[in-house]
């Protein structure tokens, strides 16, 4: 039987606002890139043969109008769970916005795992460079054991948690520099930046099939510019950290993509870098040899790991987020006695990563991640933030967009564009996650007698 009552809810010690700008930025850029770019760049190139540049500006673009809504969003309600918190005040605490946090919440317990998998999955592909993984178990081993590790550093306070964070932030941006530095000194071929008709054939090139299916890519790979937002209730002074450490992740990430991605294409012509498993390795190799490339491909797997370590963090709030306000099962609010971080939810994420990473591919969870976050989590809550606006007004915010609401506005039709070019199967599991999470809710509200079954 499932306990409903709000008992274990003290056991919900308030966090503590011990990580400053220099952390925030570091846990939200490690979470940015992990494995993403170095996975997605071959993809990309293979759709957008040579304007792949193009895609990555795509993905950026879309990042910085929406972190306009975040940034409002995670200054005026800094607490842990960032889009659970904005999504129940945005819709109405008693009524829809439960709903909507819940969605929320239940997507987390399935897509979090989701991209834990991902990334493990992807370090044990570029392990293979390193050590030959021929055998099926192998690489199941490797991404399964990657996940049991986040675990166990993740363990542990906050603070030391926040300087882990800034020193697996030197290894990428490190391994970054490296690799830009290879494709300013070593370039061989032009990349292009415009089509080939210039400014009079963009349209129709940002309109097409090929650029929606590229975009879905290089959006996974900028994912995680809010990640600040989850970890809203440890940051200090979160008014002016959280918009600002949202802005310096977006720009500084866009900014090494873009820059890594022209680096690969004067090296190595996108024809041939398409067909690459490994292409920082190879195109470390082409420079400098086997042994650097095997240096290249450990910093990689740190990247990954960094990544990982910051996205497992953010998401571990959530649920811990929901059950502290009686809204989610209570066994998720406890928090370590001693630590005072959210254990119970921690462990219950990475286990589900764990088995997750066992069980499939790397495309297939990409594209799946993208599906399932984007009607509840990015245009639910872009609408949500014009509510809010109408119904509080703006005075009062600490941070707000300018332009507003064209930035919503472009943000909505752009996040349902991306939506559409999952394709048929994806968007279909996006809506079954979500109409199963509708009836597990209905299943909840009507067991505790609260809206839409309350007297």
């Amino acid at each position: 039987m499932i306990n409903t009552s709000t008992e274990a809810t003290p056991t919900a010690a308030p966090l503590r606002r011990n990580l400053g700008l220099v952390q925030a930025t570091a846990l939200n850029m490690i979470d940015m890139v992990g494995i993403g770019p170095f996975v997605t760049l071959p993809l990309v190139m293979g759709m957008m043969g040579p304007y792949f540049l193009l895609a990555w500006l795509v993905g950026a673009g879309l990042a910085i109008v929406d972190g306009l809504i975040w940034s409002e969003l995670g200054a005026a309600y800094p607490e842990a769970g960032g889009s659970y918190k904005f999504l129940k005040l945005a819709y109405g605490e008693k009524k829809w916005g439960r709903l909507m946090s819940f969605l929320y919440v239940w997507q987390t317990l399935v897509q979090a795992p989701l991209v834990v998998a991902s990334g493990a999955i992807g370090f044990a592909q570029y392990f293979g460079y390193l050590v030959p993984l021929t055998v099926w178990w192998q690489p199941k081993m490797v991404s399964g054991l990657v996940v049991l590790a986040l675990i166990a550093l993740l363990y542990r306070r906050i603070e030391d948690i926040g300087r882990l964070g800034v020193m697996l932030w030197v290894g990428v941006l490190g391994l970054m520099a490296w690799l830009i530095f290879g494709g300013l000194t070593h370039a061989e071929h032009t990349v292009a930046w415009l089509p080939a008709g210039g400014f009079s054939a963009l349209p129709g090139l940002l309109l097409s099939a090929a650029m929606g299916q590229a975009a879905v890519k290089t959006v996974y790979s900028y994912l995680g510019y809010y990640n600040v937002c989850h970890l809203g209730g440890e940051i200090k002074n979160p008014q002016r950290v959280i918009p600002r450490s949202i802005f310096l992740s977006i720009l500084g990430i866009m900014a090494l993509y873009l820059l890594l991605n022209w680096s690969v294409g004067t090296v190595i012509p996108w024809q041939e870098a398409q067909h690459s498993e490994f292409i920082v390795s190879t195109f470390v190799e082409k420079l400098y040899g086997p042994v650097a490339a095997q240096a290249a491909t450990a910093l990689v797997l740190w990247v990954a790991f960094a990544s990982l370590f910051a996205v497992l963090l953010g998401y571990s709030r959530i649920p811990y987020a929901a059950a502290a306000d009686g809204e989610f099962l209570p066994l998720f609010a406890k928090t370590h006695p001693t630590k005072h971080f959210p254990h119970v939810s921690l462990l219950i994420l990475g286990g589900l990563g764990f088995v997750f990473s066992l069980l499939f591919r790397l495309g297939e969870v990409i594209t799946a991640i993208l599906a399932m976050r984007i009607l509840v989590q990015f245009v639910g809550q872009a609408i949500g933030l014009v509510l809010l606006r109408r119904r509080n007004g703006a005075a009062h915010l600490p941070f707000r967009m300018p332009l507003y609401p064209l930035p919503v506005i472009i943000a909505v039709a752009v996040w349902l564009l991306i939506f559409w070019s999952t394709g048929p199967t994806f968007m279909l599991s996006g809506l079954t996650v979500i109409g199963t999470g509708i009836i597990v809710f209905l299943l909840w509200s009507r067991r505790r007698g609260q809206w839409p079954f309350a007297s």
